[in-house]
């Protein structure tokens, strides 16, 4: 039996704030043509085609590939499999970089202030990344440092940046959804519930790439002003 830590922290420390903020970026994306809810009672999920043009999408490989190194998932090893793609922060003041955050920004009106480094991530054949949440689980050893540093993760973006020649979907597991990469496709799911309370039914995973590579990048907000 896993000993729970304890924490000064409430398991919903931040539900309030997660149930304002869902609701406003609920209400920007569907006044926005451009936006695609994934078909889901359970979780909600949008998706935007063309948010990145080619040259773009090839901008961001590069800078991914000089930042990439095996990828950490809080206190879990690289060598359990459990996440065996690279990845790395780029560089949050290149111009570049501030141009595609500061797009994310405005698409979901969220302000700057909560939005983490955008990360980007790269799979080879046979990497993948294992189904997970990508909110906090409170009890575990994390909790207490990122509930201090921005609070529970509210909203996930995630652009897909290339063709890959075969696997990588990605998956929402509990809800049998499996999504191909599409280049330029940017993908944005609600962390938590209508309530505020997060939502176990976001478990996804990148699936193993079987042919050619995969380039992805993930900006992820808090609850919270991030630091």
């Amino acid at each position: 039996m896993t000993t729970k830590t304890k924490s000064k922290y409430p398991d919903n420390a931040d539900q309030a704030l997660l149930k304002k903020l869902g609701a406003q970026v609920r209400e920007r994306l569907a006044a926005n043509p451009a936006v695609y809810k994934v078909p889901s009672d359970e979780v909600e999920l949008f998706a935007v085609g063309d948010f990145m043009t080619p040259a773009e999408c090839a901008k961001m490989i590069e800078l991914i590939d000089a930042t990439a190194k095996p990828s950490k998932v809080f206190d879990v090893d690289y060598s359990s499999g459990y996440r065996t793609s690279y990845s790395g922060d780029v560089d949050p003041y290149d111009p570049f970089v501030k141009k595609i955050g500061r797009r994310v920004d405005d698409l979901l009106g969220i302000d700057p202030r909560f939005g983490e480094t955008i990360q980007g991530q790269r799979y080879m054949p046979g990497q993948e990344f294992q189904p997970h949440h990508d909110w906090f689980h409170p009890g575990t050893s994390y909790w207490d440092y990122e509930m201090s540093r921005g609070g529970q993760r509210s909203f996930t973006t995630m652009a897909f940046l290339n063709e890959v020649e075969g696997g990588g979907t990605t998956d929402f597991t509990e809800l049998g959804i499996a999504l191909e990469p599409k280049p330029g496709v940017l993908l944005i799911w609600n962390n938590a519930r209508p309530d505020g309370i997060t939502n176990l039914k976001t478990m996804h995973a990148g699936r193993p790439v079987t042919a050619g590579s995969k380039y992805i990048f993930t900006k992820w907000y808090r609850a919270r002003e991030w630091r």
